[in-house]
This record gives structure tokens, C-alpha cells and sequence, in this order.
């Protein structure tokens, strides 16, 4: 069998090779148009959902794969986080992370006030 020949490129267009000045984008006069944020910058909002005034504090990550060593991870946004990986330390750190929720300056009411 011979080998087949290459077939011949095909020119590309002729692209002018200076500079040039680019397009402005189209001016958006739609309501959904950000205010007060620079172009770019993605606007972040809350969740909808949570409209009931409660946010998460605490979370407790535990990953326990057949055959694997098991790892737990706390983190609370009082500036906690801790790592265990064992399988001793891990269920430790899952019972400290327990012991946590009910100790937490973020948790626990300030002395007067109200509750």
C-alpha cells in the first residue's frame, strides 16, 4: 500500500497585523445591570434559603473509606480547626468536635444577655 499524499493547506484570510482600536461592549440598560460594582467583578450574594436568620458555625468532615486510614476534620468559625486521621484519633476528634458545640464562645449566650 503507498502512502497517501498530504493534501494541500488551505490559505488562511489575510488578518491585518497593526494595531487597532477594539469595540466598547454594548451599553446594558436592562434592570439587570450591577450598580456600584466594577465591570468584571462577579457580585456575590447570599443564599435565598437561609432566610430564617440561622447559618452554619461548625462542620465536621469525616471521610472513613474501605480499607483507608479514616481522617475527621474540625473546623468552627471561632478559629478552631483540627485534624485527626486513626482509627483511635478520628472517633476522639469526632466526640471533642461534639463537646465543641456546647462550649463555643459563638454558641453560648454572653453573661446578661438576652436570650
Amino acid at each position: 500500500m503507498s502512502p497517501r499524499p498530504n493534501p494541500p493547506l488551505k490559505c488562511l484570510p489575510f488578518t491585518p497585523t497593526g494595531p487597532h482600536l477594539a469595540e466598547p461592549p454594548p451599553a446594558d440598560t436592562g434592570s439587570e445591570a450591577a450598580r456600584g460594582v466594577a465591570e468584571g467583578v462577579p457580585s456575590v450574594r447570599r443564599d435565598q434559603q437561609a432566610g430564617d436568620g440561622r447559618y452554619p458555625i461548625a462542620w465536621l468532615t469525616i471521610s472513613a473509606p474501605r480499607g483507608a486510614v479514616p481522617t475527621a476534620t474540625s473546623v468552627c468559625a471561632c478559629g478552631r480547626n483540627r485534624f485527626a486521621a486513626g482509627h483511635r484519633k478520628a472517633p476522639a476528634l469526632i466526640e471533642d468536635h461534639t463537646r465543641h458545640r456546647d462550649l463555643c464562645p459563638l454558641r453560648t449566650h454572653q453573661e446578661g444577655a438576652a436570650v
